[in-house]
């Protein structure tokens, strides 16, 4: 019997598509919301019903927590499955949804209030008795507090935001110098992403283990744990590659791990599925990092070793049911990796490439998953995350997952932006990562970025177009345009596929060329993708050195730091703090001295 009729989604992309999988097998009618710049994504044409949820910017529409709950009321939904990011960890939010009398999907408002403040999340975890990373428990409200903190714990440091997440707000410091810098981004990243600019200070640890612990609690006091997490590949702090099971777990420091997440969940009430992350220091030390209440984007390699679907423990938990197994009946089966697919440039630091999908084929075969959220022709926008998919594979050990994880990758067919397909191939190939290390000097490394280029490189000619794998059309041959008509709020559309005029590839040729122009050449630095100037560090008349930071530009919800190529003089500043800038855009004139 399905617990509910019908379930609203509060996300967007590959979750939402993720999480309508689930509810399809569990026979619950499905109901999307989306922003203008959304409505004709594959979220929107996979559920039964869809809704517009206002104007403005767009990624404020997935925000309006208010207008989510009243399509939700207008539906006839009986609950609501906020996803990941968003809505999914403000507990304003999940007491708004109890309070219209519908069911909030996920852990009570207490637990993510409890575990919502890092700081406050770490003093109720050392009361607990789980062990904590060294560091502060109150606010650093100054730089002298953070200051007074790394004289007491050594450097290198981390100032990191007591409501961030998701590598975001979270700074190191490796000396004094640094600690003004790192004490000012993470204070505003915190402000910008989640209306909170306090920071706290710890330890950071030289080339520890990312790994977290898969928590599932039920309201009859159940709690299990499915094994842990490998996410230690990372760039700029956000996670690239997971896996499980982790390589540098045992079965013994499983269960004292398992134990502890257990622990922590317990600690605060916990209901529905969470993640306790944690750092596994060299000499096997662990220690608790902060407490995700929500499904996690990696989810996907538990559930291929476990074969538990976690939204749908999500979905049953809610309504009132315990867990079906015990912490007994939990058995890894053999290794699963996934890699995500970000539409990003590795050669260019990770810089993000939104842009449209011309090709899009995902691979398939024996122990491939693939969580998309896109199709060809589908835009990705600067406005949110650059994930265009999660690439999984599951076999028998870690082994044979990598060589299965290198022959998708070689299928897997994306054209128009950058994405991170080659540099996944040229990863998976590095000793380090074979060997099971962190690659912590590895991953950012120029020597990686010029492997990916020469994979792309090495490619046959069109090998990487749809065509070369028997679509047997062109991209670019023809475009899709949806006609949308809206009733009460509900999407109905049409698609109509039409050629493209013979002018439209010379076109894109030229806004190409156009954009290409050498920095180096005409002193001119320009922007490498579209997005807001957060902060300029220059002004007419400065003297400037090569690789001095010039202005930090956020786009798709990452920070990116835009340098000088060369040393000079700034001649001439076009851009200012709260600026919009497009990809080429110039930034500033740098003339000789």
């Amino acid at each position: 019997m399905s617990p509910f009729s019908k379930i609203l989604v509060a996300n967007r992309g590959e979750i939402a598509v993720r999480v309508f999988r689930t509810l399809r097998e569990l026979g619950v009618g499905t109901v999307a919301v989306y922003s203008d710049v959304d409505r004709d994504k594959l979220h929107v044409a996979v559920a039964d019903e869809a809704y517009r949820i206002g104007s403005g910017p767009s990624v404020d529409s997935y925000l309006r927590g208010d207008r989510i709950v009243d399509v939700a009321a207008r539906s006839g939904a009986e609950a609501i499955h906020p996803g990941y990011g968003f809505l999914a960890e403000n507990a304003e939010f999940a007491r708004m949804v109890e309070s219209a009398g519908l069911v909030w999907i996920g852990p009570p408002p207490e637990a993510i209030e409890a575990m919502g403040s890092k700081i406050a999340a770490r003093e109720r975890m050392r009361a607990a008795g789980v062990p904590v990373v060294p560091g502060t428990t109150e606010p650093a409200a100054s730089v002298a507090d953070v200051l007074e903190a790394a004289a007491e714990i050594g450097y290198p440091i981390a100032v990191k935001a007591s409501a961030g997440g998701g590598g975001k707000g979270l700074r190191v410091a490796y000396d004094e110098d640094g600690v003004q810098r790192a004490f000012d981004t993470a204070r505003r990243e915190g402000e910008a992403y989640f209306a909170d600019s306090a920071v706290y200070v710890e330890r950071y640890l030289d080339d520890p283990r990312h790994v977290e612990v898969q928590v599932l609690a039920d309201a009859h006091g159940n709690v299990v744990h499915l094994g842990e997490r490998d996410c230690t590949i990372q760039r700029r702090h956000q996670k690239l590659v997971e896996e499980t099971p982790s390589p540098a777990v045992d079965p013994e420091l499983r269960a004292r791990i398992g134990a502890i997440a257990i622990d922590a969940a317990r600690a605060v009430g916990y209901r529905s599925a969470g993640t306790i992350e944690g750092l596994l220091d060299t000499d096997g030390s662990y220690f608790f990092l902060e407490m995700n209440t929500r499904v996690q984007v990696e989810h996907t390699v538990t559930e291929a070793v476990t074969g538990i679907d976690i939204v749908r423990e999500q979905v049953l938990v809610a309504a009132g049911q315990p867990l079906f197994m015990s912490q007994d009946d939990i058995v890894l089966r053999g290794h699963a990796i996934e890699c995500r697919i970000n539409a990003e440039d590795a050669a260019r630091a990770f810089l993000p490439t939104p842009g449209r999908i011309t090709a899009y084929r995902e691979p398939g075969g024996i122990g491939v998953r693939v969580d998309s959220g896109v199709r060809a022709g589908d835009e990705i926008s600067d406005l949110y995350d650059p994930l265009v998919a999660k690439l999984i594979v599951h076999d028998v050990d870690r082994e044979h997952a990598r060589r299965r994880m290198l022959r998708a990758l070689e299928e897997f067919v994306i054209e128009g932006p950058t994405t991170l397909v080659a540099f996944h191939r040229a990863l998976l190939d590095t000793p380090c990562f074979i060997d099971a290390g962190t690659c912590r000097d590895v991953v950012e490394s120029e020597e990686l970025a010029k492997r990916a280029q020469e994979i792309v490189e090495q490619l046959p000619h069109g090998r990487t177009s749809a065509a070369a794998l028997g679509d047997g059309r062109p991209p670019g041959a023809t475009r899709e345009q949806v006609v949308s008509v809206e009733i009460d709020g509900r999407l109905h559309e049409i698609r109509l596929h039409r050629g493209e005029p013979p002018w439209a590839e010379l076109a894109r040729r030229h806004r190409a060329r156009s954009t290409g122009l050498s920095s180096t050449a005409t002193g001119a630095v320009t922007s490498p993708m579209q997005g807001t100037v957060l902060s300029v560090a220059v002004a007419v008349g400065d003297a400037v050195s090569a690789g001095a930071l010039i202005c930090v530009v956020e786009a798709m919800k990452m920070e990116n730091e835009i340098v000088s190529h060369a040393a000079g003089l700034i001649s001439d500043l076009r851009v200012a703090a709260g600026d919009q800038v497009s990809n080429g855009q110039v930034i500033c004139v740098i003339g000789s001295e």
